[in-house]
């Protein structure tokens, strides 16, 4: 029997039973979503963002981009806010801390001047909430002044955030937006001014696909549409290199972060684990494959954690981050020679097409054979034919081969090298591929 890891954690002074979350979004807009999220097994969630007036919704509001024979690699959302009465909405979120008392319910709060701040948050703290998110990030509101407009105000998040404090003594966290460059700026900002956590991403502005018929991006409303936010997979490397950034800031040292963007897999909630995410959220995954995701989830990293020799989560959150450094201080004295398994090889012609065509022309073609062959001198290991075969562990990492002199004049540096000959697996990293 495979042995299993304690998935719980401290966020803001609460235990959670695991990291997995819903975010604020379509999936948390209702009790009955949400409790069907918590009685799957979820750790918490962050209910649907607030205003108190219903905004105008238009209709289709969807869009999701696919490539090749993957249908569904982003999301775009041109919603709004929850379209339910405010009241309604209020009510809902009572009666779900009332029946999962054990569960970290967080409600998500926009308002429209420092008053309504104020007003909100006091209403949401009478419901005996756990904890606020101040959204800062929505892309897609149709008022000026609202969601992501904030997020790249530090003037604006200071003074939303005080007025939030005025309104609750619950924890503030703050939820920013991506569709800036530095995101450490705006969140400093959004600390000092009294949130006590970063959440993040929201979605990014986008044009997801266009429609050839009626000249306009997706999806077409009356004939037209607009730029809006995308979420999904492909939102995941952007997600985890603002996680990265903030966990490694030296202003945000200890701040809880929770990770959101792309989550759809057990080994995607780890890599943001891995650059200091305290938790994570989800929601394009769950409008895939249903709140059913939650169990693959808690199941899987479990039992990796457990394999990987850690006993609680709380040991792995930022366990990348040392690992990870600026572009200057990586190694760049030897590089790895790939090797082609012929055995497995299908003769496709990918990698010599794409070696020719877009990278050093180091591979060697023998047509009637249909065979490539790596040419060592010229091959700078860049390893673009390891990522295009599309045969499984065909072409892998082969032997390391020192540079004798690099291209600032400096020989190699030979220190390591015999340490490096012995750990190839650690130097070379892992090219594991679905």
């Amino acid at each position: 029997m495979a042995k299993h890891a304690d998935l719980s954690i401290v966020f803001l002074g609460f235990k959670c039973e695991n990291p997995f979350f819903l975010s604020s979004s379509p999936v948390s807009s209702s009790y009955e979503m949400c409790a069907k999220f918590l009685d799957a097994g979820g750790g918490g969630v962050f209910y649907k963002t607030l205003t108190t007036t219903i905004p105008e919704e238009c209709s289709p509001r969807f869009d999701a981009p696919g490539k090749e024979a993957t249908p569904f690699i982003s999301f775009k959302n041109m919603e709004q806010t929850s379209d339910k009465p405010y009241q309604d909405n209020l009510d809902m979120m009572k009666k779900l801390k009332k029946d999962y008392p054990n569960k970290l319910i967080i409600g998500s709060i926009m308002g429209m001047d420092e008053d309504n701040w104020e007003q909100m948050a006091r209403d949401y703290t009478a419901l005996g909430l756990d904890m606020l998110e101040l959204n800062f990030s929505c892309p897609q509101m149709t008022y000026e002044g609202m969601g992501s407009d904030v997020g790249a105000s530090v003037e604006l998040i200071t003074k939303y955030v005080k007025a939030a404090r005025r309104g609750s003594h619950l924890p503030l966290i703050a939820k920013m937006t991506p569709n800036i460059e530095k995101m450490e700026i705006p969140a400093r900002a959004a600390i000092k001014a009294g949130a006590q956590a970063i959440s993040t991403i929201n979605t990014i502005k986008a044009v997801t696909g266009m429609d050839f018929d009626n000249f306009t991006c997706l999806p077409v409303v009356n004939g037209k549409s607009s730029i809006s936010g995308m979420s999904g997979k492909a939102t995941k490397p952007i997600a985890l290199r603002f996680i990265t950034n903030m966990a490694q800031d030296p202003e945000l040292q200890g701040i809880p972060l929770s990770g959101i963007g792309g989550i759809e897999t057990w080994e995607d909630a780890a890599e943001f684990l891995m650059v200091g995410a305290s938790n994570v959220q989800f929601t394009t995954s769950v409008m895939q494959y249903g709140y059913r995701i939650v169990e693959d989830m808690i199941c899987g990293l479990s039992i990796y954690l457990a394999e990987k020799g850690f006993d609680k989560l709380e040991d792995f959150v930022g366990v990348a981050l040392k690992n990870i450094i600026p572009a200057d201080d990586i190694v760049r004295d030897f590089k790895i020679q790939p090797k082609i398994d012929y055995d497995k090889c299908v003769g496709c012609g990918r990698c010599y097409v794409s070696c020719m065509d877009g990278a050093h022309q180091a591979i060697e073609w023998d047509e009637e054979e249909r065979k490539p062959t790596i040419l060592e001198d010229k091959c700078v290991g860049c390893q673009l034919c390891l990522l295009v075969c599309p045969v499984y562990d065909c072409i892998t990492p082969g032997k390391i081969l020192f540079k004798e002199e690099d291209q600032f004049g400096k020989g190699s540096n030979t220190d390591w090298k015999e340490d490096a000959v012995n750990k190839h697996d650690v130097i070379v990293g892992k090219y594991d591929r679905p």
